[in-house]
């Protein structure tokens, strides 16, 4: 039920503030409290038909905007973004309830991803070769796809979206963000930095919704490329469907990502590592440890490490300097990841430790959760919780270790942690995940860098950050030329 005496946000639709064409609208609360911050507009198929327009028309004039200048505009909108880069941070905070250094760090990263847009002019040079055949020259260029919707999540509200919009308005595209509805005011801050920073009308557009609006934008005939963070299942519907209207598309998905622990690894160092990745964010993250294969004769001294560390967890506000995890995103979502730690238990896992929750907050808090003696064919160990629960399993051997994580039908991360180099190389040759760590809990790369999973965490073959994410909103033109002598041929 919507609060009365809260702000609707607003559209932005061809440079100008737009109120909702409706009265249907969900609110958005602090994860911590669930106070209503403010009510999201559910947008109209009439809406986004007007947004798209915005956007196509602006396409052509911006297409042609030399790519220099492209990126001068883009280095105004990346200034504004550091200037203003605390403040979006708390409202990461308050809106999604991770903690303010875990914001920080995702704003940073935002702020590297726009960075690496402003490269354009040179990421965007193609390639040429004289004389393929006597007097014959052949050259590739780069050009823009047209309308690019970008569907975002709620756990990363301005990275995923910094992912996404310099990059692609870098390379001559317009774009229309449709951010997460649990999420949305980060995209509103993210849509006045862009404002301020003198980009044309309808260049960069903000169209607030749920389901039905990222559907409509998916299906919407104006629209040429889909780039989609979010779940499994919703990443395999976008890409069917706009792939099938022959859009380009790159939807990222779940993960079931592994942390591998050998007898030889540096506990000391392993073990805050395993924390961070497994509980930062509340475990509401893509590259979030989910499970960890301790291969024999570690496992007693990990778990028992662990455990101490799951029950000593503090829980808070992320605004308050304490506060090790806040809380998670709904309570409805909070709902479905303790019937999961439900599930485990009547399915054999061992509940080892579970940390403490603040009292009298209102807030979704849910304390950390450490299973040990999972069996790989558990659903603990198979499908994507997206929550502060981390699961053990036990290897005899390294090769079995590799095994057991292989088996997911998932591939977005993994790592190992080990002293031993043979080991480690042998692991980085034979794990199946896209992005993978020596002795790190969190692999991600940076934005120079190839986001990119394997298997059921992907749908499309190029990335979201580094030179493949240019690839992915350009496409090539190639050019064979021959000139003859002025006459003809008896000139």
């Amino acid at each position: 039920m919507a609060a009365a005496g809260s702000p609707v946000l607003a559209n932005f639709v061809d440079g100008v503030w737009l109120p909702s064409d409706g009265d249907a609208t969900l609110d958005l609360p602090d994860p911590a409290t669930n106070t209503i911050l403010a009510r999201v507009p559910l947008s109209s198929d009439r809406l986004v038909d007007a947004v798209v327009a915005a956007a196509r028309r602006a396409f052509p004039p911006w297409s042609a905007t030399p790519v220099p200048e492209r990126a001068r505009r883009l280095a105004r909108f990346r200034g504004r973004l550091e200037e203003e880069a605390e403040e979006l941070a708390r409202t990461v905070v308050r809106e999604n309830g991770k903690t303010l250094s875990e914001a920080e760090g995702s704003v940073r990263r935002g702020l590297e991803a726009a960075e690496f847009a402003l490269s354009a002019p040179t990421l965007l040079q193609g390639s040429s070769l004289r004389d393929v055949s006597p007097g014959v020259d052949v050259e590739t260029t780069r050009h823009p796809l047209g309308v690019v919707a970008g569907i975002t999540p709620f756990n990363f509200p301005v990275m995923v979206p910094l992912w996404m919009a310099p990059m692609a308005i870098a390379c001559g595209n317009t774009f229309v963000l449709k951010p997460s509805e649990r999420a949305a005011l980060s995209a509103q801050s993210i849509a006045r930095l862009f404002e301020e920073s003198g980009l044309p009308p309808g260049v960069f557009n903000l169209v607030h919704g749920a389901g039905p609006t990222a559907a409509a934008l998916v299906a919407h005939p104006g629209v040429d490329a889909v780039a989609f963070v979010g779940s499994a299942p919703a990443a395999k519907e976008v890409y069917t469907r706009a792939a099938a209207t022959g859009k380009r598309v790159l939807a990222l998905a779940g993960a079931k990502n592994h942390l591998i622990v050998l007898p030889d690894a540096d506990l000391d160092r392993t073990v805050p590592a395993i924390m961070s990745s497994a509980f930062g964010s509340a475990g509401e993250r893509c590259l979030a440890a989910s499970v960890v294969i301790a291969v024999e004769p570690v496992g007693e001294a990990l778990v028992s490490q662990l455990a101490a560390k799951v029950r000593g967890l503090h829980l808070g506000s992320g605004l308050e300097p304490e506060s090790e995890m806040g809380p998670v995103i709904r309570a409805d979502h909070q709902q479905r990841v303790e019937e999961w730690i439900r599930r485990g238990e009547r399915d054999g896992a061992t509940l080892i430790a579970t940390g403490a929750t603040p009292e009298g907050t209102g807030g979704n808090f849910l304390a950390p959760v450490l299973f040990d003696r999972v069996r790989p064919e558990m659903a603990l160990a198979q499908e994507e919780i997206f929550g502060p629960v981390l699961s053990v399993i036990r290897a005899t051997s390294l090769a079995e270790a590799i095994d057991f994580a292989n088996r997911s039908r998932f591939g977005n991360a993994a790592s190992v942690f080990t002293r031993d180099g043979r080991s480690a190389r042998e692991f980085s040759q034979r794990i199946e995940a896209g992005m993978v760590g020596i002795n790190i809990g969190v692999p991600a790369p940076p934005a120079f860098f190839p986001f990119v999973g394997w298997k059921g965490s992907v749908y499309g073959d190029l990335a979201a950050t580094g030179r493949e994410s240019m690839l992915f909103y350009t496409r090539p033109k190639t050019v064979v030329s021959r000139w003859f002598p002025p006459g003809g041929a008896g000139g």
